[in-house]
């Protein structure tokens, strides 16, 4: 018999996606900007990208006993007023400030990241996919706005840019007003019978693929959340027009997000899917080396799309790979963990390797030599198996 779907719940799913990526995303077309104020270098201005991602992997690990203790909706609750207060503190003009501030917003965004998939395995195991998609769709748009409009706010509205960075906490505000309706319930995630030791995922081949796949795709996505405006600007492209690139990468992948984890749910295996990701990225990453509009702009779609897959499936298979609402929270937290230390590198190596080279090839080639294994563990995590087989 299918469970009733809860409209309520699954709107406050929707409102704290909305806050899940527009923090760290409407940092990239401000990077310059900021650089520039606060006398960064290169090195220094990934270390914006690269601390929420750090924070990610300190805290994702914490998220299923912090649920456990208090329950995920009183969990998701403190991340939310967390999170406001990263906004808070980022409003402040200092680069101390800026990096504390977010930090703050890395711990808080962690927990979400960990704990919705178990709620969403919980209470919509029927429906995961649709829910799944309906969540990714509301986390990349929100994303792609905050890209899209971070240059205007500052260019049109006169906001300094540390305004233009904390306006989006408004988002935060509106998104724990909806959650407190989930107050009323509490749901502690504990194991079944038949679930494994807790150490079992660790000791699990295909729980590492789960989690290198989450971690290279993210390190792609950040990356070129933090570069991609700076990669353009360096060929001549408008500020505002970068940033609205950043968007289009962002937009491309927003119907993807909503598709993928409905076919995704009712394929056999996700193979196909994992080699259609490794292909658009590999083609796209290669466009970004031309300095041609027309061409720079389809690869820009193209990985959008290729993102938008990878990110889906990423997502999909800490409800797929899992037999459990708890062992789904902890696979999703041991992927985002180790996923997004190794993703931690990215932004920062970035900036590190143009401060030494003065030409973005080398990392892009990087990028491109990263899909390789991005294809071979997403073999293995979309094979028809449970982590605890």
């Amino acid at each position: 018999m299918k469970k009733k779907m809860n409209y309520i719940l699954l709107l406050g799913i929707i409102l704290v996606a909305t806050n899940l990526r527009a923090p760290i995303t409407s940092v990239g077309p401000l990077i310059g900007i900021i650089a520039e104020d606060l006398q960064l270098s290169g090195a220094q201005s990934g270390l914006i990208t690269t601390i929420p991602l750090l924070s990610f992997a300190i805290i994702s690990p914490l998220a299923p006993k912090l649920a456990k203790k208090f329950g995920i909706e009183r969990t998701i609750l403190m991340s939310l007023l967390v999170l406001i207060a990263g906004f808070g503190v980022r409003l402040i003009p200092n680069i101390w400030m800026l990096f504390l501030g977010t930090m703050i917003l890395g711990c808080a965004i962690a927990i979400c990241n960990v704990l919705i998939p178990g709620l969403v395995k919980k209470e919509f195991s029927n429906r995961s996919g649709l829910v799944t998609g309906f969540y990714s769709v509301s986390m990349n748009l929100t994303g792609a706005i905050a890209s899209g409009i971070s240059i205007p706010l500052i260019q049109k509205f006169g906001l300094n840019w540390n305004i233009a960075l904390s306006i989006w906490g408004l988002l935060a505000l509106i998104a724990l007003i909806g959650w407190l309706p989930q107050l009323k319930e509490k749901h502690i995630l504990t194991p079944s019978n038949s679930a494994q030791k807790e150490t079992s995922l660790w000791q699990s081949p295909l729980a590492w693929s789960v989690t290198f796949f989450m971690g290279i795709q993210s390190f792609i996505f950040y990356v070129l959340v933090a570069w991609l405006p700076e990669m353009l600007m360096s060929q001549g492209v408008a500020n505002s027009k970068a940033g609205g690139m950043l968007s289009l990468l962002q937009l491309t992948l927003l119907p993807i997000t909503f598709i993928i984890p409905i076919v995704a749910e009712k394929t056999k295996n996700q193979k196909s899917l994992v080699f259609l990701s490794f292909l658009l990225f590999s083609l796209g990453i290669s466009g970004l080396m031309t300095s041609h509009m027309i061409i720079i702009t389809l690869s820009i779609m193209s990985i959008g799309v290729a993102g938008g897959i990878a990110f889906s499936l990423s997502m999909m298979f800490f409800n797929l790979r899992t037999t459990t609402p708890k062992e789904a929270a902890e696979l999703s937290g041991m992927a985002q963990s180790v996923g997004y230390l190794l993703a931690a590198v990215g932004p920062f190596l970035f900036g590190l390797l143009h401060d030494q080279t003065n030409s973005w090839n080398t990392s892009l080639f990087l990028l491109l030599g990263i899909t390789v294994v991005l294809l071979f563990v997403g073999l293995k995590a979309g094979s028809n198996q449970k982590v605890n087989q």
